[in-house]
């Protein structure tokens, strides 16, 4: 999940803003000098993109007469280096963050910080995205990207199959027969999903089916086994097995990419790529389970931007992360990840965009659920056993039973 959470927050950076109104920080600082207060920000981005970081965060320094920010791009070694700053009480003041159950307690709560930017403040980003940036109902980060999942599907390849392309109320069942027909019909293959799925992200399909891999105590006997979780196990392994679905070993974007399948289910990490590709694609929403009595539902890939509870400079640092995450700055970030604010969404008339649309549908379908990783203490020990018992259902050479796998996974 950190790779793709990575590949999600990556900034467009060329902000064209002119930051006014900006509040004197009101800490102890060196400020009582006539000296500006230095605030140190941690991002996660690679090295090619190090200096549109630095573009920005020199129009913030320009706007501020009483803050200085200096970034420090960590790369592929953020957690590591965020877990020794916090081990040593030398962490950055201002961070990016996406593993708060692993770090929220060198982070500052910020719903004091909110609280007193008025109600309108809160409101205007999406409110599924609070539950994704807070541990035990305490605010934790700013919303600043995400991704829900969506149905990707080749348009072509459906005409050649003379099948009707993916609605809003398709179920799977509509999904099956589709990809059965394509099969049949044509030299691709239906449909591909993950042959050892990131159990954060399979976990989506249990709450579409009503239920979970596990109850608000972190249980997971009785919810990861249960007969509504195994229906949807079966599911994809009988696709798998009746021979119009593929397990792939990746996300399933190179297969997709290259037409060799029909339907695949994934972020909208994957737009760009299509767009180079000139594939002729579409978006719809994930499918519905038919005897679920619900929409389906999507998990979140959500990254905030967060505040250390060690700094010595909260009030800058605030002002810092409001101007990461204003209307203009979210704008500029528009086709490397998906606008959280809900003011910015309509001035864009990104719901008239089809390829983006079904994200925030499934956006707004997917509120109220917490992911296994925020409840369960060990998740990232119980992650890699349960990645490793659904390939045992998924890997065309094992097959295994999807009951007889998920009963001893609850027991490991």
């Amino acid at each position: 999940m950190k790779k793709k959470l990575a590949a999600l927050c990556v900034l467009s950076l060329a902000v064209a803003t002119i930051f006014t109104g900006c509040g004197k920080n009101k800490d102890n600082t060196d400020n009582a000098k006539g000296e500006k207060t230095k605030i140190r920000f941690a991002s996660w981005d690679v090295a090619e993109d190090v200096d549109r970081q630095q573009a920005l965060v020199d129009k913030f320094n320009a706007a501020h007469d009483d803050i200085v920010v200096t970034l420090e791009a960590y790369g592929s070694d953020f957690d590591t280096k965020i877990s020794a700053g916090m081990g040593s009480g030398d962490a950055p003041d201002v961070m990016y963050m996406w593993n708060y159950p692993a770090y929220s307690g060198g982070l500052e709560p910020l719903d004091g910080y909110i609280e007193k930017e008025g109600e309108n403040y809160k409101s205007n980003f999406y409110e599924t995205l609070w539950n994704y940036n807070s541990i035990n109902d305490q605010v934790y980060g700013i919303p600043i990207g995400f991704t829900t999942h969506a149905l990707f599907y080749n348009k072509d390849i459906f005409a050649e199959a003379g099948v009707a392309e993916p609605t809003a109320d398709w179920t799977w069942d509509d999904l099956k027969a589709a990809a059965k027909t394509i099969t049949e019909k044509t030299s691709a293959l239906g449909f591909s999903f993950q042959m050892k799925p990131d159990p954060y992200d399979f976990e989506m399909y249990l709450w579409s089916n009503g239920t979970a891999y596990c109850d608000k105590d972190g249980k997971l006997e009785g919810n990861l086994n249960s007969e509504k979780s195994q229906e949807v196990f079966q599911m994809f392994q009988g696709m798998e097995k009746d021979g119009y679905a593929i397990a792939s070993e990746k996300s399933g974007t190179d297969e997709f990419r290259s037409g060799a399948v029909a339907m695949y289910v994934y972020g909208s990490w994957a737009i760009s790529s299509l767009k180079e590709d000139q594939l002729n694609y579409g978006v719809a929403t994930i499918p519905a389970f038919a005897n679920a009595g619900q929409d389906s539902v999507s998990i979140l890939s959500s990254s905030g931007i967060s505040m250390s509870k060690d700094s010595k400079n909260k009030d800058a640092a605030w002002e810092f992360i409001k101007f990461w995450t204003n209307e203009e700055a979210n704008k500029e970030r528009i086709g490397l990840e998906l606008p959280v604010l809900n003011s910015v969404v309509e001035s864009e008339k990104i719901m008239e965009q089809p390829e983006y649309a079904p994200f925030y549908v499934m956006l707004e379908q997917s509120k109220g659920y917490t992911p296994a990783s925020f409840i369960i203490k060990d998740w990232s020990e119980k992650s890699e056993n349960l990645s490793l018992s659904f390939e045992e259902i998924f890997n065309p050479s094992v097959l295994q039973s999807a009951p007889d796998v998920l009963n001893n996974a609850v027991q490991q």
